[in-house]
């Protein structure tokens, strides 16, 4: 299992896959092909349906900058396509081809290209591959979750996560000072602010923790739409769960910043571990995959601030994850917002339930984490195309019905 910095990425929205990746792609192509002056590309699957909305072609004409650019939704996908996050790219000299590169945009800003070494293919920084591994690792060497990841990562893993924590409280703290409309023709207007300063009459305790803890991911999840700084946990599109939960619980227990980095490394773990051994791309397996995964991470470091013991975290990652199967991705117009952002809220008050939950009953759980992975796999390659980030089905058709 590689590093748990592939799931912590740290970039501009909204869309890890079908921004930061095809962006990423496109800064390395311009830089192997430094004499071209012109480039085209071709983009298919999932990136052509719902690209405009998620400003692929933005992303990239703007890496490809100062050079002339052509961007091409393509309305047929190859024969030979194997991802649905696949594109083309050419480069030109004087009207001739010089160079061509076939790219998927795997998730979470990840990126294979044909014909090289995928990622998988890379030296693995952690021997075990499943939870039930590192739990045998872990009662094995009289280790918690936290030394496992130093142990393999190297105590300078702390310092990367601390530059995490530091992205996701800014990105929080802007959003909620920030009014206004969303950019993409929707019309949204952005909720945190007044959600975090709305004094309500005799609020009950739990209707002020979901306050909190909304306002918190909406504000990250704005952020995300208006195209800031975010951190992927595990992708932009689910990029507001995980930061909602560690400042509220951080804000309300009075954590100090080592207690919410040493929670990022558990969560890290699960996210990695879903990545692995299923996958946190939405065209590839629904949301299930990318919010799904999201409030696993969100619940396993509630439990690891909570205090909680290795099979507790477990089954508080377990809870979240399993109450996802089956979520679609069908994005509105293709835009990150609905119902992206109000799902990150839900999804982090879900986390914190899941991790209470599972204080109770941990003990008398009969499903484990790698089983949720595996079903929310199978599950998404089962999903009709249409609702794995396409927008051609679920709520992004039923608006577009209405609309007509």
């Amino acid at each position: 299992m590689r590093s748990i910095r592939d799931i912590y990425k740290i970039g501009t929205g909204p869309s890890s896959s079908h921004t930061m990746g095809p962006h990423a792609a496109a800064v390395k192509f311009r830089s192997e092909t430094e004499n071209a002056d012109f480039y085209r590309v071709i983009l298919y699957g999932s990136l052509s349906k719902t690209g405009k909305g998620h400003g692929t072609d933005r992303a990239l004409s703007g890496a490809f900058l100062p050079v002339p650019s052509e961007i091409i939704f393509s309305e047929n996908d190859p024969d030979d396509l194997r991802h649905p996050n696949t594109f083309d790219m050419f480069a030109y000299r004087d009207g001739s081809e010089i160079a061509k590169m076939r790219v998927q945009s795997i998730g979470g800003g990840d990126i294979l290209i044909e014909g090289r070494p995928s990622p998988e293919e890379e030296e693995d920084l952690y021997l075990e591959n499943s939870f039930a591994e590192i739990k045998q690792f872990c009662g094995f060497r009289y280790v918690d979750l936290v030394d496992y990841v130093e142990m393999n990562e190297g105590p300078e893993i702390w310092d990367y996560l601390a530059q995490v924590w530091d992205t996701m409280k800014s990105t929080i703290e802007r959003g909620l000072t920030t009014t206004g409309t969303l950019p993409g023709g929707l019309g949204i207007q952005r909720k945190a602010k007044s959600l975090y300063e709305t004094v309500l009459p005799n609020p009950h305790p739990e209707v002020l923790e979901c306050q909190k803890v909304c306002a918190f991911a909406y504000a990250t999840s704005e952020e995300n739409a208006d195209n800031g700084v975010v951190v992927t946990a595990p992708t932009c599109g689910a990029c507001g769960v995980l930061p909602a939960v560690l400042y509220y619980l951080m804000e309300k227990r009075k954590l100090t910043d080592a207690d919410v980095i040493h929670a990022l490394g558990v969560a890290g773990l699960f996210g990695e571990l879903a990545k692995h051994n299923a996958s946190v791309s939405g065209a590839e397996c629904g949301c299930q995959a990318e919010i799904g995964v999201a409030c696993s991470m969100a619940a396993a470091a509630a439990g690891q601030l909570f205090g909680y013991s290795i099979d507790q975290i477990e089954y508080a990652a377990e809870i979240a994850l399993e109450h996802h199967l089956g979520l679609t991705c069908d994005p509105i117009c293709g835009l990150v917002q609905i119902p992206c952002i109000e799902r990150n809220a839900v999804a982090a008050m879900r986390a914190i339930n899941a991790a209470n939950l599972s204080y109770f009953l941990f003990s008398s759980r009969v499903i484990s984490y790698d089983m949720v992975v595996k079903s929310m796999y199978r599950t998404g390659r089962d999903l009709s195309r249409n609702y794995r980030e396409t927008s051609e089905g679920g709520l992004a058709k039923a608006y577009s019905r209405r609309k007509r």
